[in-house]
């Protein structure tokens, strides 16, 4: 039995496949990214709009153009390339490479519980092996069904649905549906319990690993990357959500997990196959009576939560009104977890800084005390950098506005960023009592910072300081953070002004700040018992009040030493 995977290895967030179509789908480069000349110059536009990053020196990237692309069309957004004796110009499929139907929807997607429709709508449609790949020795399953009917067992026998890690990439990865369920989640439970019993856990996951190695004649890593890997897809759906090491069924999301699994359909042709993955699979609730007993366990769930719902005048025969309330209840929800999930961050601010610290030393893990790791995924660390400093404001816990409002980029139901922050306004704004707070981050440390800073955060800041019903004429400060402040940024923030349409001037208050800095307040707030938004106020009037009297370079000096000052008043 060899591993099977969902999704792709090279591209292990599957957020941002959304990002990489639309650059794909905007350009000449749409239906011709077969050939090692187009796959280089479909891996050279990603890495123009920022979506991978190509440090390589040599000038041919076309192996990840080409592992993009099949990405892409592996899970239907984009129409894949097969040959077969019943494909022709009548089967509706299309032009290899161009856009499907479920890739329209996946562009059109703006938010995140959209994203996700798209991405279940793919994973349910995905057969191992399918009848244009047939790299496995056993029939075609649904991967999306099969580790939900395990998860479901697993609760049948214990109450819970949660599997871990290890489990999915040691036992479930390696099984499908042919075998008995009820004997795969025995397998689980009886490992779980050997794992508990020992006394060296770490010890006993690598020689588990390296058992299946041997067995499998795959690398130990390989059945880790897999498992990272699934379980990223598997979170897309919105079906699942994260608990330590593993995943849980969304409890909301019950009834209509349990009509998916009852799907037992497998396509018989390719053409068949290709259809349903990329027009997207039909869904539990496409149907008016499960859709129906769907948002009436909805209806309960928002009950059991305090949250009071008026049902609209809509006609609910109709599937796409009955989404619609779903989707509003859902929302509802989300929002309702998001202040719980705020309230919580104060007793979370060592996590907090840990994340900072990652940040600053551009590391993607840290093993934590507690044995849990944190991590930042390749290639979003900008959205982390916007993350972190959201949950900072989130644990000094004195927010006016809601922690939904302060952010400005989406998360997923794990409360995770999905991407930065769009253009055309700051990346976060906190409203406290006494004045308001516009944050505005970058990673850019060298001299193009200015160029790509300067402007629009100075004209973020005034678009808020000219919107005066937004603060009631509170004091608003912009603080922008990086790991490096360039001097010519320094140099616009110090001079603080903006000019509008009307050639009026207007006075700007921007700080421009290290994270190191900002991290070393934080730490010290809470090591001293001191969390008031007000420090930070004070903090930031101090150093903008001495901007005038110096050059840019020795404000930085002059915020440093305010800063140090700070923090050892603290401790003394």
């Amino acid at each position: 039995m060899r591993p099977w995977h969902l999704g792709n290895t090279t591209v292990r967030s599957p957020f941002r496949l959304k990002d990489g179509l639309n650059v794909l789908a905007n350009s000449p480069l749409l239906g011709k990214v077969k050939g090692r000349e187009n796959e280089n110059s479909f891996a050279r536009l990603l890495n123009k709009n920022g979506i991978v990053n190509i440090t390589r020196e040599s000038s041919d990237a076309s192996d990840l153009g080409r592992k993009w692309r099949s990405a892409l069309s592996q899970l239907g957004f984009i129409i894949p390339e097969f040959i077969s004796e019943e494909h022709n110009a009548s089967d509706g499929i299309g032009e290899p490479f161009t856009l499907s139907l479920n890739g329209k929807r996946l562009i059109e997607s703006d938010t995140v519980p959209a994203m996700q429709e798209c991405f279940l709508r793919s994973l349910a449609a995905y057969y191992i092996p399918s009848p244009i790949e047939k790299e496995y020795n056993f029939p075609s399953f649904s991967p999306l069904r099969h580790t939900l009917s395990i998860m479901l067992n697993l609760e049948d026998k214990t109450g819970d649905s949660w599997l871990n890690f290890l489990e999915m990439s040691l036992i479930v990865q390696l099984s499908n549906s042919n075998e008995n369920i009820a004997l795969i989640a025995d397998q689980i439970l009886s490992f779980r319990k050997e794992r508990f019993d020992s006394k060296n856990k770490r010890q006993f996951d690598q020689n588990r690993l390296d058992k299946a190695a041997e067995e499998h004649k795959y690398a130990a890593t390989t059945f880790k990357d897999y498992g990272d890997t699934n379980f990223r897809y598997l979170r897309a759906t919105g079906l699942f959500q994260s608990r330590g090491r593993g995943l849980t069924i969304i409890p909301e999301k019950h009834t209509f997990i349990e009509q998916l699994v009852n799907d037992k359909y497998v396509p018989n042709t390719a053409v068949e196959y290709i259809n349903g993955l990329c027009n997207g699979a039909k869904l539990p609730t496409d149907n008016k009576n499960t859709a129906i007993l769907v948002l009436n366990d909805l209806l309960k769930t928002a009950k059991a939560n305090d949250i009071q719902y008026d049902m609209p005048n809509l006609n609910l025969d109709d599937v796409a009104n009955i989404s619609i309330v779903r989707h509003e209840i859902e929302g509802l929800l989300a929002e309702k977890k998001e202040e719980e999930y705020a309230f919580r961050q104060s007793n979370e601010w060592e996590e907090i800084s840990d994340y900072m610290e990652l940040l600053i030393k551009r590391k993607r893990s840290k093993l934590l005390s507690n044995g849990e790791e944190i991590e930042i995924p390749q290639a979003e660390a900008p959205a982390y950098f916007e993350w972190v400093l959201w949950r900072a404001f989130l644990a000094i816990n004195s927010l006016k506005n809601k922690p939904y409002d302060a952010r400005r980029f989406k998360i997923d139901q794990d409360f995770n960023p999905v991407g930065t922050a769009p253009g055309n306004g700051p990346d976060l704004i906190f409203e406290f009592q006494d004045f308001t707070l516009v944050v505005e981050v970058t990673l850019t440390d060298n001299s193009r910072q200015e160029a790509a800073e300067g402007e629009p955060v100075r004209r973020h800041v005034a678009n808020i300081v000219a919107d005066t019903t937004s603060h009631y004429g509170k004091p608003i400060f912009g603080l922008f953070i990086a790991n490096k402040i360039d001097s010519n940024t320094a140099e616009t923030f110090r001079i603080g002004v903006w000019y509008k349409g009307d050639d009026t001037k207007m006075a700007l208050d921007i700080v421009p700040l290290t994270l190191d800095q900002f991290r070393i307040i934080f730490i010290s707030m809470f090591k001293n018992n001191i969390v008031n938004p007000n420090y930070i106020f004070e903090l930031l009037r101090e150093c903008n009040s001495l901007r005038n009297n110096y050059e840019a370079p020795d404000w930085k000096k002059s915020i440093n030493e305010i800063i140090n000052s700070k923090c050892e008043q603290l401790l003394s």
